[in-house]
């Protein structure tokens, strides 16, 4: 987000003097650009020139040599020997030199507060600063020296306050920038708000001024030969070339510049490079410098191809991809060389270095989608990148150009050579096209009476060029609107009425609660989806949220064989990430990874839900048609969008892991089971009112082949599965030791949901009889099954039924278990005579035996 400097903006706009960061902040908040952070002084207290008188070096036993130094602090700040002794380590500096000395009381950026010491034998009454020390940069050559650093010995004297020298008593403010307003990314675009909000006088900087000189035959060659534009649009459509001969490479940026450019948050890197920083952030416009004898021309503009390479300037070596815009030259012999990612980063090849004296400035226009593929791609989302992704003003790039060339010259002492070039096509720099706007628009869609007078002069004050529509139909009357050429955000009469409201106040338009419609209210799926979630809360879980996006390694870590039918995923065109391409088939593959996470930063008893959409494509289905824009598609083009768009369905999958009861004085606690995971699910099915039915499933991954539960409705429709996961992909995962597990589709669930009104049952008030059974049965037979035949035997007067013991030993036989029950009996209208519970008794003993072949256990 840009950082705000307050006497850089005062280039741009008028000022008060005593403008604070919190009063910017108010005002630029009123017209939509909102405060991010206000970053407070980064030094406190007494730091000040000083002048070096003596320097002696001590070597100590540690094989240091340290300096004891004699510095003149100001007579307000001397001893009374005319100087303050301070230890100092560095030694890039010598008697003479004037630096920056926090005295006692100061508080460096850390915080780091400074005081006087006994150290290595003596008192050091303060510290000598480094570039690092002060938060102004991360040079760590040593020393602060004033003088290579932008400053004139004359304009320096012991004593004086280094705090306003250097500027480290500035508020900077930080704002946010919505991804439609790139011009606020410079400090022209945010004084022309500033100048809306507050009525300030405001010059446009970025306007022609006559000083641009005009093309010449002799300019540096630039060709563009864009052979695979993006939706038809040339990647460039300006590139304007100026040349500056004879700087002298080690002439030092100026400390008002380093000042700005860091107080924005860049960091000064040599005087070519931040001049083209400098005017970016003025002006709007990225440059870039080359170092004219490292280019031969002509240059060409065009896509990558394949297997061409680049190494940028961060020392990265890059593949590059067929949608890259590269800039290119052709040295003799050398066939194309790739100079840099157009509008993202330099090569390394042609970068400035400490030797450059002929400057060839760039001042393109790229195509914003170009670049931003391209910087999210190699993931370089540099500070000329945001801007070009956001739109640049394309009338800019001549006035930026100049504005560099007359940097270079007055403080490199360069000479701007008379070649210009510039590259125009004219179809991405002529006017935008004229918006009709109904003058009473801005009244419709806001609420808010606005006059005709107001529409017109607020659209030209933003910059538009506003006339009266000739010969209008309409009964009102109609402007045409030309937005400036800064603001390609500008399409339609949507967004010019957003302007209006946006310059005139926000806080005019009134707060209307809209009536709700009677008769309406939550479907019975978003009532489903509460009472799930609250559901799961109530016993235990937290809820996630992760991101849909999966790769290959995901589906791999889940054991899933190659033909199994969730790997079949919808494959994003311009992924999020590259390593991410897929939308997920499935929610247990997401939320496994959030359970990977929390684990490996020590949250082992874990018992999280998430309720979410998965993509399940078919495959073979036709791809979704492209549709025609400004008209309604016909029905069939609609029909054949539906048929293209994969199926969504909308599942609930949860993750336990480690103790599902705490240990403490009460006990050991317990370890999280599979039977938790289906009870779960079981929850999640009781929840949206639909009866399951609960049968073992052996093969389904990423579960345990033995402790596997598929769920069913009654027509064997697939509901789910839960249980304990494969040991193998918890292994994968770095998961706890029998982790479990659940995924259920609440879609399903939702339409096999009973539609008959939930119908309290009357509490009886007489007792109820008990009976236990212990069956024995085959040791391959399901307990749901059991308790299933005992449902069905015992009929109405079944109140409850619980599993509550399961042996298996030889008192039951090899290969059988006892599985033993307790029921609960009782009538709404009398107590259950003791003929009535023999005969449920024998009946539950009957039904189990015909359904389970199960034996009363003697």
């Amino acid at each position: 987000m840009p950082l705000i400097v307050k006497d850089w903006l005062a280039d741009h706009v008028e000022v008060p003097a005593d403008l604070t960061a919190e009063q910017l902040a108010a005002d630029l908040v009123k017209v939509g650009l909102e405060e991010e952070a206000i970053h407070g002084a980064a030094v406190t207290g007494p730091l000040v020139v000083g002048r070096v008188l003596e320097m002696t070096p001590e070597p100590q036993k540690n094989g240091k040599t340290i300096n004891w130094c004699r510095v003149d602090v100001g007579p307000d700040h001397n001893d009374t020997e005319g100087a303050r002794g301070i230890v100092c380590g560095a030694h890039n500096f010598a008697p003479g030199d004037l630096v920056a000395v926090a005295l006692p009381g100061t508080v460096l950026p850390g915080p780091f507060p400074i005081a006087a010491r006994k150290t290595y034998g003596h008192v050091s009454d303060g510290m000598i600063c480094s570039v690092r020390e002060l938060g102004i940069g991360e040079d760590q050559d040593g020393i602060l020296v004033l003088t290579r650093h932008g400053f004139a010995e004359e304009d320096l004297n012991p004593g004086q306050d280094a705090i306003a020298l250097l500027g480290l008593g500035e508020e900077v403010l930080e704002i946010n920038v919505t991804p439609d307003r790139g011009y606020a990314f410079s400090y022209r675009g945010v004084a022309r708000e500033y100048a809306h909000s507050t009525g300030a006088k405001f010059t446009d900087r970025g306007l022609p001024t006559g000083a641009e000189p005009v093309p010449t035959a002799d300019g540096f060659e630039v060709q563009v030969r864009d052979d695979a534009p993006i939706n038809g649009v040339v990647g460039c459509d300006r590139f304007v070339t100026r040349i500056v001969r004879g700087i002298d490479p080690a002439a030092p940026t100026p400390a008002w510049m380093k000042h700005r450019l860091e107080g924005s948050g860049m960091r000064s890197i040599s005087l070519a490079v931040d001049i083209t920083n400098y005017v970016m952030l003025d002006l709007g416009q990225p440059l870039h410098a080359y170092d004219l004898a490292k280019v031969s021309a002509p240059i060409v503009v065009r896509r990558a191809t394949t297997g061409e390479r680049l190494t940028t300037l961060d020392d990265a070596d890059r593949t590059l991809h067929a949608e890259d815009l590269l800039i290119t030259d052709s040295p003799a012999g050398a066939g194309s060389r790739v100079l840099s990612l157009a509008g993202v980063m330099g090569g390394a090849s042609s970068e400035i270095s400490g030797t450059t004296a002929d400057v060839l400035i760039e001042a393109a226009h790229f195509d914003p989608i170009t670049v931003a593929r391209t910087a999210r791609r190699h993931k370089l989302p540099t500070e000329g990148a945001k801007r070009w992704e956001r739109g640049v003003d394309p009338l800019l790039a001549p006035v930026a150009a100049q504005r560099a060339v007359e940097l270079l010259v007055d403080l490199g002492g360069g000479t701007a050579d008379a070649a210009v070039g510039d590259l125009d096509d004219t179809a991405g720099t002529t006017p935008q096209k004229a918006i009709a706007l109904k003058v009473t628009e801005p009244t419709r869609l806001s609420g808010v009476e606005y006059t005709p007078e107001q529409v017109r002069s607020t659209l030209e004050e933003i910059g538009a060029t506003v006339t009266e529509a000739s010969a209008s139909v309409e009964p009102v009357e109609t402007l045409l609107v030309t937005p400036p050429s800064w603001r390609p955000d500008l399409t339609g009469p949507a967004d010019l009425v957003e302007e209006v409201v946006r310059i005139q106040g926000y806080d005019q338009v009134p707060s209307v609660l809209p009536a709700a419609p009677g008769g309406r209210g939550l479907t019975a799926e978003q009532r489903t989806r509460r009472s799930v979630a609250r559901a799961l809360a109530e016993a235990g879980f937290v809820e996630t949220l992760s991101y849909p996006f999966v790769g290959t390694p995901e589906y791999d870590a889940l054991g899933l064989p190659a033909d199994d039918p969730r790997r079949v995923s919808l494959r994003l065109v311009n992924p999020m990430a590259d390593d991410k391409p897929l939308m997920r088939s499935n929610l247990l593959v997401t939320l496994l990874d959030t359970v990977r996470r929390n684990v490996s930063r020590g949250l082992t008893d874990l018992a999280v839900y998430e309720i979410g959409l998965v993509t399940r494509p078919t495959p073979g289905a036709p791809a979704a048609p492209t549709l025609p824009g400004g008209v309604r598609p016909s029905d069939e083009q609609l029909a054949a969008l539906a048929a293209a768009v994969p199926e969504q369905p909308r599942r609930v999958a949860g993750v336990l892991t480690g103790k599902r009861e705490l240990a403490g004085w009460w006990g050991v606690g317990r370890t999280a089971g599979w039977e938790d995971a289906l009870a779960a699910a079981r929850l999640v099915a009781e929840r949206a009112r639909a009866e399951v039915v609960v049968v073992p499933d052996p093969e389904h991954l990423p579960w345990h082949p033995g402790r596997c539960a598929r769920l069913e409705l009654a027509d064997g429709t697939l509901v789910g599965h839960a249980g304990e996961l494969h040991p193998k992909v918890v292994e994968t995962l770095g998961l706890p030791a029998r982790a479990a597990a659940f995924e259920v589709d609440l879609s399903v669930l939702v339409a096999a949901a009973s539609s008959e009104p939930v119908a309290a049952v009357p509490v009886s008030a007489f007792p109820a009889a008990k009976e236990d059974f212990a069956f024995v049965v085959d040791g391959g037979v399901p307990a749901e099954a059991v308790r299933s035949a005992i449902v069905a035997g015992a009929g109405e007067l079944l109140e409850d039924v619980a599993l509550f013991d399961v042996f298996t030993g030889e008192q039951v036989g090899e290969g059988k278990k006892s599985l033993a029950y307790s029921l609960r009996l009782r009538a709404a209208d009398r107590t259950l005579s003791a003929k009535e519970v023999r005969a449920v008794r024998d009946a539950v003993v009957e039904s189990a035996a015909e359904k389970v072949g199960a034996v009363l256990r003697g």
